[in-house]
């Protein structure tokens, strides 16, 4: 199994706006609210999606994997509003 394409931080900026943070990790955060979503463990989902033994820090993965859902569940009712705006404004007149 292969490392996560992109490093991140034990918790995710808390930001009322989108973070450069937030684009680079929006597909992370699409498929830990997948595997919510799925019923997916959470040690099973910090394994795969971030690359940690659960088994080695459970306190630290669990907080990894709780902050970066909570950040994904705010992409879905704040976040992606931001992300409409911006491609309404570079569509063409």
């Amino acid at each position: 199994m292969g490392q996560p394409p992109h490093k991140f931080l034990d918790e995710p900026p808390s930001s009322e706006m989108l973070t450069p943070y937030d684009r680079v990790h929006m597909a992370l955060y699409m498929r830990l609210l997948d595997s919510a979503r799925d019923g997916a463990d959470w040690r099973e989902a910090v394994q795969i999606l971030f690359g940690l033994d659960a088994d080695r820090d459970p306190a630290r993965c669990h907080h990894i994997h709780e902050t970066h859902l909570a950040r994904a569940r705010w992409m879905t009712e704040y976040g992606y509003r931001e992300l409409v705006r911006e491609s309404q404004r570079s569509l063409p007149p």
